[in-house]
């Protein structure tokens, strides 16, 4: 008779929390629910605040609302955005653990090629408690997977790598594009399963989306602050981007 398979303990259940910034019921959870259940969850609603937000159950989790922003951080709560994604800002405040996973209400557990259920959030960990490279680049990708290394003409100088701050996550099927770009491609979908790890470059910076990303607290701190954006802004969708300059700036282990 064959063992059964042990599943893996979770990594940081009391070392991260995960935020989610919602206008909606968090019925998505239900999809999640075998990553994110031995986590704790910051839940921050936006819109509304009159407006009952359902969560599953079986999950550990805070949830605030504008009435709460204003309450807390009185005269102060105009930093938070209000009507846009960047509100998960709060929840980054009031999190009091060493790592932050955020991911937005609409995004579905991808499958890779085999038919697996891919578990975004654990990999999100590995990349936070590996070294980054951002000082040279190694032609086969992450030197520190399993079945790679660094490759000939690396310094062995830079091979113990340095702190990670950032994961940063991507996704399958609807691209994250400007609007222009979405006019002309409307029924433009990725379905490139990509399994690699990159460091971005030192002196580089990108696009962040905020909608699937983990960070270190102790490392990045404040630089994460999205830019205030939504409602009485004069513009909008950069509040996620700004962060990442922010973040690239101040630290080049990402």
């Amino acid at each position: 008779m064959a063992a059964s398979a042990v599943a893996p303990t979770p990594l940081l259940t009391d070392e991260l929390d995960i935020i989610i910034p919602t206008i909606r019921n968090l019925d998505f959870l239900e999809m999640w629910r075998p990553f994110f259940q031995p986590y704790h969850l910051i839940i921050v609603q936006d819109g509304d605040p009159t407006k009952k937000i359902n969560v599953p159950e079986g999950f550990d989790y805070e949830l605030y609302n504008r009435d709460d922003i204003n309450r807390i951080l009185g005269p102060k709560a105009s930093c938070i955005s209000f009507k846009d994604s960047a509100c998960r800002c709060f929840g980054y405040m009031v999190s009091k653990k060493k790592y932050i996973f955020t991911i937005d209400d609409d995004c579905f557990v991808a499958k890779d090629p085999s038919g697996k259920d891919i578990n975004a959030l654990e990999q999100h960990i590995k990349n936070l408690l590996c070294p980054a490279t951002p000082f040279f680049f190694n032609t086969l990708y992450d030197p520190y997977r399993e079945g790679a290394d660094f490759v000939r003409g690396y310094p062995f100088s830079l091979r113990e790598g340095a702190p990670t701050a950032v994961s940063h996550g991507l996704w399958l099927n609807i691209p994250d594009y400007d609007a222009p770009t979405q006019l002309v491609k409307p029924r433009e979908r990725n379905s490139r399963y990509v399994d690699a790890v990159l460091t971005i470059p030192k002196g580089t910076l990108f696009p962040m989306c905020g909608m699937n990303l983990a960070f270190d607290r102790d490392l990045i701190g404040p630089a994460m602050y999205f830019g205030l954006m939504g409602d009485g802004q004069p513009i909008g969708r950069y509040d996620d981007m700004w962060a990442g300059w922010c973040t690239k700036v101040h630290s080049c282990y990402i």
